[in-house]
């Protein structure tokens, strides 16, 4: 039985992880922004020892203190999954830094605040295995999410500084770079054959954190996909509607 925390519980990815590991045995403690959510996902979880408490990540100085409360709540830790995100308003962003300055505050500077208490916590206890939900959008800037993008290709350095920082102490910081998923936050967006489903999304992101892999592309096929997009040279790239278009 290991001692399972997930920061950003109530996303539909979240959730399917969350059951996965119920299944399994494990302790759960669940943290998120909306109570009733919560309760939802607490229900997946049914025969499983599950905690709940209810944060809002966007109050960064109080994110030590959730993290401390939710490693008491579960007698210690073995594995942290820091899962929320929000896509934001792109064309907002570009005209008003409060937009652009609210998905940096959620997509980085949250994710950040909660880091740092848990590294400590695990480079201490020497173990651990910790998790973070970043974004292909990370890799390369395009006009249709930079802002967003930014702040997961942001995360992506500093999880790769954390991750060799942490490596002699035994602890293993897995990033997990989605591509686009069916799920509520997404829900405007037109929908295609490579948007992914919660349920398998959540399933390769247990395993690429059982495995202890560095860096996972979900689902798998954006390996072959990213590399291409990151290194078309720029001059093309801006000539090619599919990529450089809204």
């Amino acid at each position: 039985m290991q001692r399972v925390l997930i920061l950003g519980a109530t996303s539909a990815i979240a959730a399917e992880v969350a059951r996965l590991h119920a299944k399994r045995g494990d302790r759960l403690h669940l943290v998120g922004r909306k109570e009733d959510k919560l309760a939802r996902v607490v229900s997946l979880c049914a025969g499983a020892t599950v905690t709940s408490a209810v944060a809002d990540f966007a109050k960064l100085d109080a994110n030590e203190a959730v993290v401390e409360k939710a490693i008491e709540t579960l007698g210690g830790i073995d594995r942290v999954l820091i899962a929320h995100g929000d896509l934001g308003n792109q064309l907002e962003s570009e005209r008003s830094f409060a937009e652009a300055e609210s998905i940096l505050r959620t997509n980085f500077l949250s994710v950040v605040s909660l880091l740092i208490p848990l590294a400590n916590r695990m480079e201490a206890q020497q173990s651990g295995t910790i998790g973070v939900i970043t974004s292909v959008a990370g890799d390369r800037g395009r006009p249709r999410n930079y802002t967003y993008g930014a702040a997961k290709g942001g995360l992506g350095i500093y999880l790769q500084g954390l991750r060799t920082r942490l490596y002699p102490a035994g602890v293993k910081v897995t990033t997990l770079k989605l591509g686009p998923v069916d799920t509520p936050m997404t829900h405007d967006h037109r929908k295609h054959l490579l948007f992914g489903k919660p349920a398998p999304v959540a399933e390769s992101i247990v395993r690429a954190m059982d495995e202890g892999v560095a860096e996972a592309y979900v689902p798998s096929f954006w390996a072959a996909i990213m590399p291409v997009v990151k290194n078309t040279p720029e001059r093309l790239f801006q000539k090619l509607p599919f990529l450089s278009g809204r």
